[in-house]
């Protein structure tokens, strides 16, 4: 019997169409959203910052399996004006003159780090200050050898359910990246394939394999996610860290004229922490660098030393994978699923923004003038 492939939102199984009742199906009839690091549906508004826990989010519905795509959302319409400007041209003369190339040294990478005073928001002060002072001990992680039929792997990407123990001899072929959800596309950020259609983002194969993860590894991780991003002006950067409840008297922000190094500390998730450590692409001014600690986020604000516009926020740096895990590197699948989905897009001019978990070296610091 030939079966086909469910479209619901959040089900995606095979059916039989002789067996199709109207309570096969478990699916959200509505659509997922992203706003803030949370990810959810707007049918029963259950959400979750993390991917992987919203992927497994059951349906709210009952119904029957359904072979054809759900609509996408209609966006909304540009208005055109039917006058036609005409150009004039211009009488100013064009300016030849070459770029002019910056005059700056740039000091070592591994420059000492200066540790910026960061001000501190009352509401921030106040949460941090009402925790328990105990000490917050891990629960004991249950060691079980039985998984469960039907547990998904739960690594991002990678769909297949535990069955027998011929599951584990097959390869999890998955994304090491994370999501990220960017002016519209939808991508992982360690392949980058961009597509505009939801669906067809879950249906991207994995660029990487390993074994199968059936238990989350989230209780004993002591590294935490956290959604970051940066905008410019010609005399400033911003970069900002989206983060609630982190410590701040644990937590700081270090920088050296081409090095910015952020470091969260979370007391309620027994003092996990969050690390970006980048190279900038430009020189910055570190006696004009300010820092607010807010309830919702970090603000880092950063004076260039001459203005200008950065291409990008940093240089890439060599990623190092955790040790305790035997990934292969799959180059050939990632050139051969470039083109797995029609709707996938590949440009070029889309800056992604990077999610790192980079561990901070600690540096000498020079004392705050």
């Amino acid at each position: 019997v030939t079966k086909l492939t469910c479209y619901n939102r959040g089900c995606g199984q095979s059916f039989d169409p002789a067996e199709n009742t109207d309570e096969s199906c478990q699916h959200h009839p509505g659509v997922p959203f992203f706003h803030d690091a949370y990810k959810g549906w707007t049918c029963c508004n259950k959400k979750s910052v993390d991917f992987t826990e919203f992927l497994n989010i059951k349906g709210c519905t009952l119904s029957k399996h359904s072979n054809e795509k759900p609509p996408e959302p209609e966006k909304p319409a540009k208005e055109v004006s039917d006058e036609l400007i005409e150009e004039q041209p211009s009488s100013k003369p064009i300016n030849n003159e070459p770029i002019n190339v910056s005059k700056l040294v740039r000091p070592p990478f591994e420059s000492s780090l200066l540790q910026i005073e960061a001000f501190i928001a009352p509401s921030l002060k106040q949460q941090i200050d009402s925790l328990p002072k105990v000490t917050m001990k891990k629960s004991d992680v249950k060691q079980s050898s039985e998984i469960t039929v039907g547990t998904t792997c739960k690594r991002g990407g990678c769909n297949v359910t535990y069955e027998s123990e011929k599951t584990n001899e097959t390869d999890c072929i998955y994304h090491p990246g994370v999501p990220i959800f960017h002016e519209g596309m939808k991508f992982w950020s360690c392949c980058q394939r961009r597509t505009s259609d939801f669906q067809a983002f879950l249906n991207q194969t994995g660029c990487d394999t390993a074994k199968h993860k059936w238990i989350s590894d989230e209780v004993d991780s002591k590294v935490v996610k956290c959604r970051w991003d940066w905008h410019q002006t010609a005399a400033n950067v911003v970069v900002a860290v989206y983060a609630k409840m982190y410590d701040y008297n644990k937590s700081f922000v270090k920088v050296n004229p081409i090095r910015l190094a952020v470091k969260l500390v979370f007391p309620e998730q027994h003092n996990s922490e969050f690390n970006i450590d980048l190279e900038l692409r430009g020189i910055v001014d570190i006696k004009k660098t300010k820092v607010q600690m807010l309830s919702s986020k970090i603000e880092i604000t950063l004076v260039k030393a001459e203005p200008g516009s950065w291409q990008k926020l940093d240089f890439p740096r060599a990623a190092v994978k955790p040790p305790e895990e035997d990934i292969k590197n799959l180059s050939v699948n990632k050139e051969n699923n470039q083109n797995d989905n029609d709707s996938d897009i590949d440009l070029d001019d889309l800056e992604p923004i990077r999610y790192r978990n980079a561990t901070i070296t600690e540096l000498p610091v020079d004392p705050v003038d």
